[in-house]
């Protein structure tokens, strides 16, 4: 799905999962490099900046949140940003864009004034605020998680620890890479465009900057959980063990009793009196360690 907004400076083109022969019609159109076709066509490129002297090439990675898995997926936007252009190319529907669509359809329809420049910032921008929402939304959901830990934590609670864990770990490696990408766009959108244009994106790279320290604070609180759950979990296997332990030296003197018993021979030696006073004074004996025992716990 195709759409357009032209404006007498410049206009938007935002191509969503494109065709291949409609690819080719915008490359002949512009005259875009064959490298930068491939890019396109192939998902999962590096977030890089590629300057050409009348344009550049921009593949930025965003965040997106499938429900149905619980996990965060890559959303890739392949942009193209000259003097009186920008096309945008991705292959999963996006609200943000849709969102920046409808706002510079209002400003058309009032003949306000629009760069390509303010146009990749208010893009960028829009989906960095919106990957701080979805940020969050995770700390939330890290909240619930600590109580769970202290109350309620079963199989399910661990589960969730772990599918925290893979999403921050995607979101770090999406977005570290495009720290330095935002720097080169801040140079070459000054030297393109105008100075005034260089404390928009410097405002960019402190958003970012953020998001990322963030990410990382979340990270070092999931692993926190991670180890007090192990913890917890280490140290009620160890009561457990306590008590198997001490339940099994108390069934001794039972286990030499039912020995004595199971012996082969013609006289039982129970009719003595030194092995039931053996037997008394072994049972005491445990009786009166697990009475220790419990009084130190109490």
């Amino acid at each position: 799905m195709q759409k357009n907004l032209s404006h007498p400076q410049h206009v938007w083109i935002d191509a969503l999962d494109p065709e291949e022969s409609y690819i080719d019609e915008i490359f002949e159109s512009y005259n875009f490099h064959k490298l930068d076709r491939d890019a396109i066509i192939k998902e999962h490129q590096y977030t890089r900046l590629d300057p050409y002297d009348d344009y550049l090439f921009l593949v930025l990675h965003f965040p997106k949140f499938n429900r149905e898995t619980q996990r965060y997926i890559t959303n890739e936007i392949n942009i193209f940003v000259g003097k009186d252009y920008l096309i945008t190319f991705h292959y999963y529907p996006s609200s943000t864009l849709d969102r920046v669509y409808e706002q510079y359809s209002e400003r058309r329809k009032n003949k306000k004034l629009i760069s390509t420049a303010f146009l990749l910032y208010d893009i960028i921008e829009n989906f960095l605020d919106k990957t701080t929402k979805m940020l969050e939304s995770f700390i939330r959901d890290l909240k619930t998680l600590e109580k769970q830990v202290f109350s309620t934590r079963n199989t399910k609670t661990i589960q969730q620890i772990m599918i925290k864990k893979r999403n921050i770990i995607t979101l770090k490696h999406m977005m570290q890479p495009q720290i330095s990408v935002l720097k080169l766009i801040e140079f070459h959108m000054k030297q393109r465009f105008s100075d005034e244009v260089e404390f928009y994106f410097e405002n960019l790279e402190d958003k970012l900057d953020k998001i990322f320290i963030e990410i990382q604070i979340i990270e070092e609180n999931l692993d926190s959980l991670e180890d007090t759950l192990k913890s917890i979990f280490d140290l009620e296997t160890n009561i457990i063990i306590k008590y198997l332990t001490i339940f099994s030296a108390f069934m001794l003197p039972l286990t030499l009793a039912t020995s004595f018993f199971g012996m082969n021979t013609k006289v039982g030696y129970f009719s003595d009196t030194t092995i039931w006073l053996t037997l008394a004074i072994t049972s005491l004996f445990f009786v009166g360690i697990l009475f220790i025992y419990i009084h130190k716990k109490q």
